[in-house]
């Protein structure tokens, strides 16, 4: 890893990433597409050696508390974090000021902060997103090799649920040839059913391959699914969207599974509930957007 100093830590919308690059190891990544500009090796990570004085200051000149978001780019629960707590300490600040908070994650090391999530969400609102690709856990370790594996993902989100923290799974991407299958994605859904998660966002069964992203996936497959390059060539070219030949009837099984469950998944209502700041007194919430599932 290495240290540099930034300008601002929060987006326009409100959103962190306190590293850039990451050590997961995820084979389909688009966080390591050229367009994001990440000029060093993306397994050294950039930390923000200031981000959370920059934090600190960004949330006492907000005119209006919001939800405070982070992972979209870079999984911010990294082995690294457990030794530098910047996650942690960004927790307490939002905390502290009585910001709401959401995170993308693919890992148990979100725990270690349980404590915290559970007196946000006692707060204003706090919402855990986890991504689960695979329900094959010999699948899971050679796609996704250095994260958690999808069972330590549900068993998170099951105690999660437990605590009365609201869930939301990003299911993606499916990977054609490899884990586009009814078997694997009627498994996910099981465990998102049991694990009684809000919502689950899907933007169909398929992955987006863009220029640095393609070249490390296509390098990837030569290494774990031989032949299955030259499938894709033959099959996409140098699409961009890449969909599933399975995908008409997997994305079928997914609305039929969601409704039944009454699990939310239309992802404009999804992302509506992760912005939509949400202040209890009492435990009671001031602010509540209830969706009819459709």
């Amino acid at each position: 890893m290495h240290f540099v100093k930034t300008k601002g830590i929060l987006s326009s919308k409100n959103g962190m990433n306190l590293y850039r690059g990451c050590s997961h190891g995820c084979i389909y990544c688009d966080s390591r597409s050229k367009c994001y500009h990440i000029e060093h090796a993306f397994e050294d990570i950039e930390v923000k050696e200031n981000a959370i004085d920059l934090l600190e200051y960004a949330l006492i000149h907000k005119r209006k508390k919001c939800m405070i978001g982070t992972g979209s780019m870079t999984d911010p629960y990294l082995p690294l974090e457990m030794e530098l707590r910047n996650v942690r300490k960004a927790l307490h600040l939002i905390y502290q000021y009585g910001f709401g908070f959401t995170v993308i994650t693919k890992s148990n090391r979100i725990l270690r902060d349980f404590d915290l999530l559970q007196k946000i969400n006692e707060k204003t609102k706090c919402v855990v997103q986890m991504t689960l690709t695979t329900y094959d856990e010999t699948l899971c370790k050679k796609i996704e090799p250095n994260v958690s594996t999808t069972k330590e993902r549900f068993e998170v989100l099951k105690q999660l649920q437990n605590a009365g923290i609201p869930t939301v799974v990003w299911l993606t991407p499916i990977l054609p040839f490899i884990n586009d299958t009814w078997d694997n994605i009627s498994g996910i859904l099981d465990m998102c059913i049991e694990a009684k998660v809000y919502g689950i966002i899907c933007f169909g069964m398929g992955l987006t391959l863009r220029e640095g992203s393609r070249e490390y996936f296509y390098k990837q497959l030569d290494r774990l699914f031989p032949q299955q390059k030259e499938n894709y060539i033959l099959t996409y070219g140098n699409r961009y969207l890449i969909e599933s030949p399975n995908s008409k009837q997997l994305m079928q099984l997914f609305y039929q599974k969601c409704k039944k469950n009454g699990i939310l998944y239309n992802n404009e209502q999804i992302f509506h509930y992760l912005h939509n700041f949400e202040e209890k007194t009492n435990g009671k919430q001031l602010s509540l957007w209830d969706w009819e599932v459709k």
